[in-house]
């Protein structure tokens, strides 16, 4: 269907007969924050400066993100994110970093009161660390996608994918 809302999304498919549970997660940078559309970010954390998990700017509407997880977590969704921290860091910059993306949430998505946050070094699979593994998540790296064990979408119609879930 190519008029259908879900176009175009990437949605993993699953093995087996799996049930998916009542939980949602998302990734941060790329997927719901622009840390790759700040100027210089790369040379940035590099350098260990964590500014650009700080002045990141959205990528989804987060007025309607926020009101559909509101609505959803009292359906008895979990709701999380499960973010990465840099490559190639150091445990004082993996704090700030991590204090950023606090920060970042806390500023940008107020409303939600998020069940579960990970923060987690980079590269560690994403599915060994959250509660409930065979949920939803919100990735744009196909790594963690393929690799969830419930159904993953990509960066793209979040929005429009959580309104057929609420």
């Amino acid at each position: 269907m190519t008029n259908s809302p879900l176009h175009g999304i990437i949605k993993k498919k699953r093995k087996g007969n799996r049930t998916m549970s009542k939980a949602i997660y998302f990734d941060m940078d790329g997927t719901i924050a622009n840390l790759y559309g700040v100027d210089g970010w790369l040379d940035m954390l590099i350098a260990k400066d964590e500014t650009p998990y700080a002045i990141a700017k959205p990528m989804v509407r987060l007025s309607s993100l926020a009101r559909i997880l509101n609505r959803l977590q009292k359906k008895g969704f979990t709701i999380g994110i499960v973010s990465w921290l840099a490559k190639n860091s150091t445990n004082e910059y993996d704090e700030r970093v991590a204090n950023a993306k606090r920060e970042w949430l806390a500023k940008h998505l107020k409303s939600v009161q998020f069940d579960e946050i990970h923060i987690v070094p980079y590269g560690t699979p994403k599915e060994t660390i959250v509660n409930i593994p065979n949920g939803i998540l919100f990735d744009d790296e196909k790594r963690n996608r393929d690799n969830w064990v419930g159904t993953a979408y990509d960066e793209t119609n979040i929005i429009e994918t959580l309104k057929t879930v609420a």
